[in-house]
């Protein structure tokens, strides 16, 4: 069985209940950003990151980011996917991710779900078959 790890910030609870039906089509465990780093990452077949747009749309610098960052090098060669939530703005900063991801190395594993506001049960849908996409 392959070790799966759904990692995310949320600041609101709309990209936690995004991680949560990650978890559910993923089989993996679900760890908030501030507990998560390199070693565990080293250790996974499989991670799926989830964070919200903050400011000018950007991942949130004093959690995830760092977080993050420590675990690009891990990345090489790592099956991903990436999710979160936005209240303005038009997705930028996921299309920044992304390309942040290839240029570490990491394989996206789907094409990454993001949502405005709160997900509503098609958002949820999709990021269980995210999840599901990291089996």
């Amino acid at each position: 069985m392959k070790k799966i790890a759904v990692v995310y910030w949320s600041g609101t609870g709309n990209t936690r209940a995004m991680a949560e039906a990650v978890a559910k089509g993923s089989g993996g465990e679900l760890f908030a950003a501030d507990i998560f780093d390199v070693e565990r990452a080293r250790e996974l077949d499989a991670i799926a990151f989830g964070c919200p747009s903050m400011g000018s749309e950007q991942l949130e610098e004093s959690e995830f980011e760092p977080m993050y960052e420590a675990c690009k090098p891990a990345l090489q060669g790592k099956k991903i996917a990436l999710f979160g939530s936005y209240g303005w703005g038009d997705g930028e900063w996921m299309r920044n991710w992304e390309e942040d991801c290839l240029a570490a190395g990491a394989i996206l594993a789907c094409e990454s779900v993001i949502c405005r506001e709160e997900p509503d049960a098609d958002v949820l849908a999709q990021c269980e078959q995210l999840g599901a996409a990291l089996q």
